[in-house]
């Protein structure tokens, strides 16, 4: 794979680097997650289970990953974001992605807001997501010329925003688990074109 046309490249506007995701369920005093710190680079997210009895995450929001979508030779899957909760929950931002190995450690792979091959980012769109709602972003691979050696990745570990809890997973296939960086889309209503 080489790089991505449209993947962020000069001249392209972009979302603000330092918009983060956010997402907090309505309460009188909700958490404020947007100004929480933002994950350093390569921290690993680790699923955190803090399921209801319905399964459903504390924070309301589960995220799942579709298959491996391919066109040539860019590899792209579409994340959906699902409020499973009972409240409608507020969303603006992006997913938190994270590349770990086969012993759940993570990966120096890059994660970039941005568009690429696949779709175009249009930014993320603030929602109060209520339940049993989706919203959708587009996770791509993109090989830079100045990437050098691609890493070998066991797993992605995904999460609704930063902060909040993440699944796992597995990437099969040889080439999904090569990497070099990523790029996605922010949560939206209607799909990336």
């Amino acid at each position: 794979m080489r790089g991505i046309p449209g993947a962020g490249g000069e001249g392209e506007a972009g979302p603000s680097p330092s918009r983060t995701a956010t997402a907090d369920a309505l309460a009188p005093t909700p958490p404020d997650i947007a100004s929480a710190a933002p994950e350093r680079p390569g921290a690993p997210v680790r699923p955190t289970p803090a399921l209801s009895a319905t399964g459903c995450p504390a924070s309301g929001l589960v995220v799942d990953m579709g298959p491996v979508e391919a066109a040539l030779g860019h590899r792209a899957v579409g994340l959906t974001l699902t409020n499973c909760g009972s409240k409608p929950t507020r969303v603006d931002g992006y997913p938190s992605v994270q590349a770990v190995d086969e012993n759940g450690d993570a990966l120096p792979v890059k994660v970039n807001p941005g568009s690429s091959y696949f779709g175009t980012d249009r930014g993320p769109e603030e929602v109060m997501l209520a339940p049993g709602k989706t919203m959708t972003s587009l996770l791509v691979w993109v090989s830079t010329p100045t990437g050098g050696d691609l890493i070998e990745g066991d797993a992605l570990e995904i999460a609704p925003a930063p902060g909040l809890e993440a699944r796992s997973f597995p990437l099969e296939g040889s080439d999904v688990r090569l990497l070099d960086e990523f790029n996605m889309t922010g949560w939206r209503t209607a799909p990336s074109r």
